[in-house]
């Protein structure tokens, strides 16, 4: 990954990153149809171990196996684990524009943990683009926000549960490879989401093309774990967490492709305002890096 420029390495990997996990998730809600969304989650992790497993030991990390169960990458994972049952009870109960909404916070949410625990410096210049790539998301996802409820409330559990996890992950070790970190978090939302529903649902046998999506959404859950986690790692987090907006881009590709929602003019001016915004970052930050360099 040397070729890339170093100043865009962490924002292009957010961008895959949102990006794989829009794919996994047009998947397992058209997969959703008809099944329980526990047993879903089970089942995609079942498929995501499937094809992880021998793609560590491919990748030559089956010594590091037992780094699957490293204590801050352990740490990391159950609050994946957790924001991800906030969440998938939070969508099937309201409408996905309004839980879209409230975990565009998720960003903000980062950027203030990583000056308060990291000591990083934001700016004034980076803190405006932010917020127009914030406005930018809500123009995109136009909530209703039909009053707030206890599924509003997961929603927002899910997204400072997300950013914790980000933090989390920031303090796990450079010896510890991003595709272990990845596997980790699969294995462990595996594990948690069977309890969830053994406790809660009933099993329903899953058809041959429930099966395949599944399939599916758990090879670009992988990619969507060591990207977003490789992000982080590889850049700082003022120039990278901005691009977690690209979700709601994606959100709005996957509408019209898979789904035939096409965009109306006000979520063409937020898409527009989110790349925009992005785009201003990445320039700031060269800008600075450049004279820096001079200096």
């Amino acid at each position: 990954m040397q070729f890339i420029p170093a100043n865009i390495r962490g924002p292009l990997f957010m961008v895959v990153s949102t990006g794989s996990y829009l794919v996994n998730d047009t998947m397992m809600k058209l997969a959703t149809a008809g099944l329980p969304p526990y047993e879903v989650l089970f089942l995609r992790g079942a498929a995501a171990t499937l094809w992880g497993m021998p793609l560590l030991f491919m990748l030559g990390y089956a010594r590091q196996i037992p780094l699957l169960l490293e204590r801050k990458v352990l740490r990391r994972n159950l609050l994946e684990l957790a924001a991800i049952l906030c969440y998938v009870v939070a969508l099937a109960n309201m409408q996905i524009a309004d839980s879209t909404a409230l975990g565009q916070i998720t960003p903000l949410l980062m950027l203030v943990g990583s000056s308060l625990l990291f000591g990083e410096r934001i700016g004034g210049a980076r803190m405006a683009l932010i917020g127009l790539g914030f406005i930018g998301a809500v123009m995109v996802a136009q909530p209703t926000m039909q009053g707030i409820s206890i599924y509003a409330l997961l929603a927002l559990g899910n997204a400072a549960l997300s950013a914790a996890r980000d933090l989390a992950g920031r303090k796990v070790g450079a010896d510890v490879p991003g595709m272990i970190v990845a596997i980790s978090a699969v294995v462990v939302v595996l594990f948690g989401s069977g309890v969830a529903h053994l406790v809660s649902e009933r099993w329903v046998m899953p058809e041959g093309r429930h099966l395949l999506l599944i399939a599916g959404a758990g090879l670009f859950l992988i990619f969507g774990h060591f990207f977003i986690f490789m992000a982080y790692r590889v850049g700082p987090t003022s120039a990278v967490a901005p691009f977690y907006y690209c979700f709601t881009v994606w959100a709005v590709i996957s509408g019209l492709l898979v789904f035939g929602q096409f965009p109306n003019a006000l979520a063409v001016c937020g898409i527009l305002l989110v790349v925009g915004s992005g785009l201003a970052i990445v320039s700031l930050d060269e800008r600075r890096r450049r004279l820096t360099l001079v200096a």
